[in-house]
């Protein structure tokens, strides 16, 4: 060693840097339930982890992706952006179903999307992708608000059966969300006056969109057809496609041409028209447009046909060997135009049909398509006496020949307890039965007993029964089943049935996991309501309308149950009751009683 190097100091010796601290152990553990709590999808294993203690409750808000509403009345937009922040999925429910029949009084309300499209204003929902509204009344000025509002990340917009809104919100939805991948409307009221109707498809951006599904199929208005067409071929990801009556069958030909994606397709007008596409148009030719679509093996599902002409049916012959999904219930379609036709869906696992397919549609159905899942049988004519087109004989067909059958709406004039017995021998995978006997009081149609065995059969054989509809003549006894046996039954739909108040009690106190019950014109007072006080806090809701409620029995309810909100509203507003009670609408609710009820609601 130099001498220099001696007289240089010593190298000082940088300091270690400590480690970090450790997470607080609270803050591990949310990480590491956040980590797991991610890999629950179903809503009620979520819901059961969010009860153990704090820690899990604070990770399963943080990962909650969907987001549920099914009564706009239970909790506000500001209560579940507290305690979801980062949901990206909401689905908002508004009027109750039997709103869908004209038995809620005009003016009811309380189903109005204006707060929550406030809320997306404040930004509320900072991550929202997808909105999906069922029977809510929505504005153009809110939509317009929305979809001025809404995250880069929104992606999905869904309305079902809802009203209020018109061309002009559509075209603000259009416009602004540059992102959108579905923009669905589906059985909606909507308001266009003539003179103020929006070229809605025209208002997309141009260049390519990232559009997936696009329906329209209830828009009463003619849409431009240069700018559909033009829509379709700038949106390459397309596979869904539903069109209104006034898109003609040849211009719905250049639109297929276009969607080399397309699965799922809503038909409109399935007839030609006055233009130049369908000048010469013949069934060959759309034979071959779908014959296309068939060789990629896309096109799986039909609907539409409002307007149709019945010589272009045999066109979708093509792609019938691989439907999987087919809706006539719009399109009174006969034996005739049905049965070569069905004759080819062997892989159909969902069917939607009016009564005029009569009873050989559904033999014909039952022989050739075993791996049918769900099926609706709707009526062509609703009146009671309107003329038999379906009965015993074509249920009994798809029970022997659909074993796999999960579903069924049914309706038809008559109906036989054999028959649904057979349903329920033979279709054991069953989870949602409604049949709907038009007319009060049926009894079974050949030996003229109560269907009161048919239905118990339904409940004892079907485990997996969630959803029932019942109608005919049901005694108490048929209730007395439903209470033993439907353990699983969440939603339960009542009409003209039982004797007494003692089928009330078999349900309120059999039937643990009841969500919602529905009630009309059934002879049921304050005894069969007050027996269910038990179970209300656990019920989504209860509707009974028609029945032998007192003022002095719902109060009753109403006291001893202080956080249910009871709702009694009279079906004639004009006509005020003193101790009767038209409806009652009880349902649970996180904010209260709410406070735009008209006059004709009174909430205890």
């Amino acid at each position: 060693m130099s001498e220099e190097d001696d007289d240089q100091p010593p190298a000082q010796k940088r300091p270690r840097a400590s480690p970090p601290p450790p997470p607080p152990p609270d803050q591990v553990l949310d990480n590491v339930l956040e980590t797991v709590l991610q890999f629950l999808d179903a809503a009620r294993d979520r819901c059961a982890a969010s009860l153990v203690c704090r820690s899990w409750h604070r990770a399963e808000s943080a990962t909650r992706a969907s987001v549920a509403v099914r009564n706009l009345l239970a909790a506000s937009p500001a209560r579940v952006a507290r305690r979801f922040p980062n949901a990206r999925r909401i689905l908002l429910k508004g009027r109750p179903r039997f709103s869908d029949f004209n038995l809620l009084p005009s003016g009811w309300a309380a189903a109005a999307f204006r707060p929550w499209a406030s809320a997306v204003a404040s930004a509320a929902f900072t991550a929202l992708g997808s909105l999906f509204l069922k029977r809510i009344t929505v504005t153009d000025d809110d939509l317009d608000l929305v979809s001025r509002s809404l995250p880069a990340s929104f992606r999905d917009l869904s309305l079902l059966l809802c009203d209020g809104f018109s061309s002009a919100g559509l075209a603000s939805i259009a416009s602004h969300c540059r992102g959108l991948r579905v923009l669905d409307v589906v059985d909606c009221e909507m308001n266009d006056d003539e003179d103020e109707v929006v070229d809605w498809v025209a208002a997309f951006p141009p260049g390519p969109t990232d559009l997936e599904s696009l329906s329209f199929e209830c828009y009463v208005r003619p849409v431009s057809f240069a700018a559909l067409e033009a829509l379709v071929a700038r949106s390459p990801r397309l596979s869904r496609l539903g069109v209104n009556e006034h898109v003609s069958l040849g211009q719905l030909r250049r639109l297929m041409a276009n969607t080399p994606r397309l699965s799922h397709l809503g038909t409109g007008a399935f007839r030609p028209g006055d233009g130049p596409e369908d000048v010469g148009l013949d069934v060959e030719q759309m034979a071959s447009a779908f014959a296309s679509a068939g060789r990629t093996n896309t096109l799986v599902s039909l609907s539409g046909f409002r307007d149709f002409e019945p010589e272009y049916l045999p066109a979708i012959a093509a792609v019938s060997v691989n439907l999987t999904s087919l809706d006539f219930s719009f399109c009174p379609i006969t034996p005739d135009q049905f049965l070569p036709f069905v004759g080819q869906c062997h892989n159909l696992e969902r069917l939607h049909v009016l009564d005029s397919v009569r009873d050989e549609g559904l033999q014909a159905t039952a022989r050739t398509c075993k791996k049918l899942q769900v099926l609706h049988v709707l009526p062509l004519n609703i009146h009671e006496d309107a003329d038999e087109l379906v009965s015993a004989v074509g249920l009994t067909a798809i029970a022997e020949g659909c074993r796999g059958l999960r579903s069924t709406l049914f309706f038809c004039q008559s109906m036989t307890n054999a028959a649904v017995i057979a349903i329920s021998q033979n279709c054991m995978e069953l989870k949602v039965f409604r049949l709907c006997i038009m007319g009060r009081h049926q009894p079974d149609h050949v030996t003229g007993e109560p269907m009161d065995e048919g239905f118990g059969a339904i409940v004892r054989n079907c485990s997996k029964l969630t959803r029932l509809s019942t109608s005919g003549r049901l005694t108490d006894r048929a209730f007395e089943y439903i209470g033993k046996y439907a353990k699983s039954l969440r939603t339960l739909s009542v009409a003209f049935a039982g004797d007494s108040d003692l089928a009330l009690q078999h349900i309120l106190q059999g039937c643990s996991k009841l969500e919602k019950l529905e009630i009309r014109d059934c002879p049921f007072g304050d005894a069969g309501l007050l027996s269910g006080m038990h179970h209300f806090y656990n019920m989504r809701f209860l509707w009974m309308s028609g029945c032998h409620l007192t003022l002095q029995g719902c109060k009753e309810v109403a006291r001893r149950l202080p956080r249910m909100v009871v709702e009694l509203i009279s079906s004639q507003p004009e006509n005020e009751k003193t101790d009767g009670v038209d409806i009652l609408y009880m349902y649970r609710s996180l904010e209260g009683p709410r406070e735009d009820a008209p006059p004709f609601v009174k909430i205890l």
